[in-house]
């Protein structure tokens, strides 16, 4: 079976998408995409041999689309997401789910009230083979009982539009859900601690941050956000347990012993550094919906992200330990995050 996929958004990581689902992916095809810019989207839907529509809403109900991809402005998602349950299709959302934790709810009721899964977020570092590995360390109680985790999120520069905020919304919200999901464990509390600022960042911005995160089991996780660090694109994860420690593997680089030193390149793009997660969690959505069966990072993973990075920017500002206010997660959601 091919599956039919309609792509709202041509910018950057939809246009990746749509190359993903048409040249890496096997099963799908894109059939019709849509983009704030038509001519944008008139240009990369001739590249794809997908046809060019007018607005999302003409995507998601076009009778030759069976799923649809959201890789839109963020404050567009709630609607788009809304409208696909509405139709019964499929919808892979990139993050955020939406950009308030009422819009989460209304999607998590909606997909309640449609009876069986169909949202899938784009939490792609679940797919990461250095992240599944470690998972599967930590299941496995090669460590013991988890106790406390390290992370670290650099990237070597930011745009001037990046603001402080941002740290915590758009860079750490990545390792909040894959923590989730490493430890099956929820966030229970965010604290934002800012350390000595680099005078490589703008003026408006503060970095580094220091993100405490505390876990309903107590596990404590400390993660690094440094977005100025100026040498590459850096993410590191350690989980230490009682009787061990695991470590997030680095991607595979080959050492150089040159000019009276060993060197080692540090990746410079987090697509470089991800770009094989990116596959696998398209091809998997591609797989799950031809079977009927979305899984993935769920709308209910969505919110609890919205919830917690709102904590996050509120902890930012505040200065304070915040706690963080989830609901009751719902059976229909399974017991695992």
């Amino acid at each position: 079976m091919t599956v039919r996929i309609g792509v709202i958004g041509t910018g950057n990581i939809g246009s990746d998408h749509i190359r993903r689902l048409t040249r890496v992916c096997t099963g799908a095809q894109v059939t019709a995409v849509t983009d704030i810019d038509p001519a944008r989207a008139a240009e990369v839907g001739s590249e794809y041999g997908a046809r060019a529509l007018a607005t999302g809403a003409e995507v998601i109900r076009d009778a030759e689309v069976d799923a649809v991809l959201v890789a839109s402005w963020g404050p567009t998602h709630a609607d788009y997401v809304l409208e696909a349950i509405a139709e019964g299709k499929p919808v892979f959302c990139e993050k955020p789910l939406a950009t308030t934790a009422e819009d989460c709810l209304r999607i998590v009721d909606a997909e309640l009230a449609h009876g069986s899964r169909l949202v899938q977020v784009g939490f792609m570092r679940r797919y990461d083979a250095g992240y599944r590995a470690l998972k599967q360390a930590v299941d496995a109680g090669r460590i013991g009982t988890p106790l406390i985790a390290h992370c670290a999120h650099r990237n070597p520069s930011v745009p001037e539009s990046y603001t402080s905020e941002m740290a915590v919304q758009d860079t750490a919200v990545h390792e909040i859900d894959v923590m989730r999901w490493l430890l099956d464990d929820e966030i229970i509390s965010v604290q934002v601690l800012t350390p000595r600022r680099t005078g490589r960042a703008f003026e408006h911005l503060q970095d580094p941050q220091i993100v405490l995160f505390e876990t309903a089991n107590g596990v404590r996780i400390d993660l690094e956000v440094f977005v100025n660090c100026r040498f590459g694109y850096d993410i590191r994860c350690q989980v230490v347990g009682e009787d061990g420690a695991a470590s997030l593997p680095q991607p595979a680089q080959v050492p150089l012993l040159v000019e009276g030193r060993e060197q080692q390149d540090v990746l410079q793009d987090w697509r470089d550094r991800f770009v094989q997660a990116y596959d696998r969690e398209i091809q998997e959505w591609v797989d799950s919906v031809a079977a009927k069966t979305v899984g993935g990072p769920s709308a209910w993973d969505g919110y609890a992200a919205t919830v917690i990075t709102d904590a996050g920017v509120e902890a930012l500002a505040s200065g304070a330990i915040v706690p963080v206010s989830i609901k009751d997660r719902p059976a229909f959601y399974g017991a695992d995050l």
